[in-house]
């Protein structure tokens, strides 16, 4: 199943309206779709460099967007499915204590879900199943999205084809290194601050 999700995503990329294309991909993949927009990204970036930024800003701006549907879809959802077996099983408590964590800790989870190769519709659908602030959400999803999409845009505005296949065989590294990156960042405002 997923390797034909995965061709016509790449059809969709050499389309006129590819842009249009682009936005429906990168909205349904921060909620549902399988296939990440950079399958996208990278042949449409590859095909018209000096729209790089353009895109990379509409793929960001439609992956926030439908992180809020994987939000909404947690935070509807938790009250008809989650918490009647959290119930059952007697783990409320325990989901609470977990949740007060989550929220202390959200905005990074948020972020390294948004910026590495783990599926961000899984933060975005646990983040409203716990609560979590909708502004922090929204901040730490800019930040994810925007950073991944935008690092892309400029490495291939910048070099190109040979980057094209550097990027594509080291995404996950690359990704985890700049979420590390993020981590130190976070970790070093919370405790100087």
């Amino acid at each position: 199943m997923i390797r034909p999700l995965y061709d016509w995503t790449m059809r969709l990329a050499a389309h006129p309206r590819a842009m249009w294309s682009l936005a429906g991909v990168s909205f349904a993949e921060s909620s549902f779709f399988p296939i990440p927009p950079d399958v996208m990204l990278i042949p449409m970036i590859l095909a018209n460099r000096k729209k790089a930024f353009l895109i990379a800003a509409v793929c960001t701006l439609a992956s926030v967007i439908g992180g809020l549907f994987g939000y909404l879809i947690g935070y509807a959802l938790y009250e008809a499915v989650a918490e009647p077996i959290l119930q059952a099983y007697g783990y409320v408590d325990q989901f609470a204590a977990f949740e007060a964590k989550y929220n202390e800790w959200g905005a990074l989870i948020v972020a390294g879900g948004a910026l590495t190769p783990f599926p961000y519709k899984i933060t975005t659908v646990f983040s409203g199943m716990v609560g979590m602030t909708i502004p922090g959400f929204i901040v730490a999803s800019i930040i994810g999205r925007a950073t991944r999409f935008f690092l892309v845009a400029a490495l291939l505005y910048w070099f190109g084809e040979p980057i094209r296949v550097f990027i594509e065989k080291n995404l996950g590294m690359l990704s985890v290194l700049f979420f590390l990156l993020l981590v130190g960042g976070f970790v070093a405002v919370k405790f100087l601050l």
